[in-house]
């Protein structure tokens, strides 16, 4: 299972921010229902974070009004050994 993030952008007007919550949190989804956002700080986007199998699967999750806009990021940590072995990967 892999961890993604769901970035839903949508436009500046103040009603298109409440537009976007109301549909997102309309939804009963979970993950929707519990999305952050940017809009206060002048970032008009939400962010979903999701454990899922695929960005597929992750770009369902959303209404089809929001899939052609929104952004999917497979997450990963790493561990300072994962950080040398990339380092030592990229140098040669």
């Amino acid at each position: 299972m892999g961890r993604f993030l769901i970035e839903v952008p949508h436009e500046e007007e103040a009603v298109a921010c409440a537009r976007a919550v109301k549909i997102l949190q309309s939804t009963g989804s979970h993950y929707l229902t519990n999305a952050d956002w940017g809009c206060h700080d002048g970032v008009h986007k939400g962010w979903i974070t999701v454990d899922v199998e695929s960005k597929q699967e992750a770009l369902a999750i959303l209404p089809v009004a929001y899939r052609d806009q929104a952004t999917i990021v497979q997450l990963n940590k790493f561990g300072m050994k994962e950080v040398d072995d990339f380092l030592r990967h990229h140098k040669a």
